[in-house]
């Protein structure tokens, strides 16, 4: 209909969001269509196009069509790939476990004299440091320093976090020296981290005294902290703190989504305290907080535990889109 007024001319800003809409509500066929269309309407591509358009498919998986859009922007002496172009295929490749194709294309990046920047340092170390693969990311991270590139905040968080979730304390220990030592802040991000490694130790101590240093030097917890607090308590078995941290919470006025009261939950069902666990879902449900596949599976092994096929039956009924007949009547 727009396009039918007499006003109307195509705009590259207006592609641009549709395409990257497109992208994320998983429709790359349609962002190629719509970028043809474009094409004829009398909108030249751009390299910012050509980027979007391969981020649609990169997001959804579909990476054989993105190389070809690059060969496609390669042959265009208009529509060069950029580093941030490089930077979202890296990390599909990375999502899809293809290393050899994140060496390709930082290869390719040097001899087509494209620098990567912070941006492409951060996403390949947080790929890397999610997936535990240090001995990957330390690799990484002298490659980018040898480029001349310099870590930030978020990349010392980011090398935190996978030292702590490989319970690597030494290492995680002298990051956060160095970020000292060089003057960088430490985030609630930076804490967050920390607290997560201890939690899943179960290192009850180092947890709450990182947490104690946390508030003492003015940083904010937010709705991971607590998750991180509740989760730390609830695997070293002290679930009369984990009542205390849900009450701190609440008087910080820390949002209690999805993922605060699943770590509720799961340390309910942990204490074996089902009644508890009812309670807070009706709670989450009664405060318009939607349950995901996370908490019925939750609900459904602490009932499974307890021989309750009726509730776990019930389960099934209220959400057959997220328990499905098999996992309720395992």
């Amino acid at each position: 209909m727009l396009k039918e007024q007499p006003f109307y001319y195509p705009k590259e800003g207006t592609y641009m969001k549709l395409l990257l809409l497109l992208g994320r509500s998983g429709q790359p066929s349609l962002a190629q269509h719509l970028f043809t269309e474009m094409q004829q309407q009398g909108c030249r591509p751009t390299p910012e196009l050509y980027t979007a358009l391969i981020g649609a498919y990169c997001r959804n998986g579909v990476l054989d069509e993105a190389l070809k859009l690059l060969e496609y922007m390669k042959a265009a002496p208009l529509c060069q790939p950029d580093v941030y172009t490089y930077s979202i295929l890296i990390k599909a490749f990375v999502d899809a476990s293809r290393f050899d194709l994140v060496d390709a294309m930082y290869k390719e990046m040097a001899e087509r004299s494209v620098a990567p920047n912070t941006v492409t340092q951060n996403i390949i170390l947080s790929l890397f440091g999610n997936s535990g693969q240090v001995e990957l990311m330390e690799k990484w991270y002298e490659k980018f320093r040898g480029y001349g590139i310099e870590p930030e905040t978020r990349t010392f968080n980011i090398l935190i976090g996978a030292y702590g979730k490989k319970r690597m304390y030494d290492k995680m220990s002298a990051v956060m020296e160095y970020m000292r030592r060089l003057a960088f802040p430490w985030t609630t991000a930076t804490y967050n981290n920390v607290i997560e490694a201890f939690a899943e130790a179960g290192d009850a101590k180092n947890m709450e005294d990182t947490f104690n240093q946390m508030r003492s030097e003015g940083m904010k917890p937010d709705t991971k902290t607590f998750c991180c607090l509740i989760n730390g308590f609830s695997n070293a078995a002290l679930f009369h703190k984990v009542v205390g941290m849900v009450k701190l919470a609440e008087r910080l006025d820390v949002p209690a989504n999805t993922s605060f009261h699943n770590s509720v939950l799961a340390a309910c069902a942990k204490a074996e305290d089902l009644m508890e666990m009812e309670r807070v879902f009706r709670h989450m449900k009664h405060m318009q907080c939607e349950p995901d596949a996370i908490t019925y599976s939750i609900l459904l092994e602490a009932y499974r535990k307890e021989g309750m096929t009726d509730k776990m039956y019930a389960l099934q009924q209220e959400n057959p889109s997220l328990v499905s007949t098999e996992l309720a009547m395992v």
